[in-house]
């Protein structure tokens, strides 16, 4: 399986910042709330890291990407 971290350290990476920026956007909307800048953006390059991995099932595009519950959980301030 080539979507695996263990085979692509560019892929590890890319989970290992969504998962930091979860935390981030995370922390930020504990101390500004929904509607501040802050989060917004955090929150969306937070999607656009996750969106740079590939989905769990290849054959379909409603999959979720690889990686998704580590970095759902960063995002609850888990």
């Amino acid at each position: 399986m080539s979507d695996s971290f263990a085979y692509n350290t560019q892929q590890a990476k890319i989970q290992g910042l969504s998962v930091q920026v979860g935390e981030l956007f995370a922390d930020l909307y504990k101390t500004h709330g929904e509607d501040s800048q802050q989060s917004l953006e955090a929150l969306e390059s937070y999607k656009s890291l996750r969106r740079l991995l590939p989905r769990e099932t290849s054959w379909d595009n409603s999959g979720r990407h690889i990686g998704a519950t580590a970095a759902h959980k960063a995002t609850q301030g888990m």
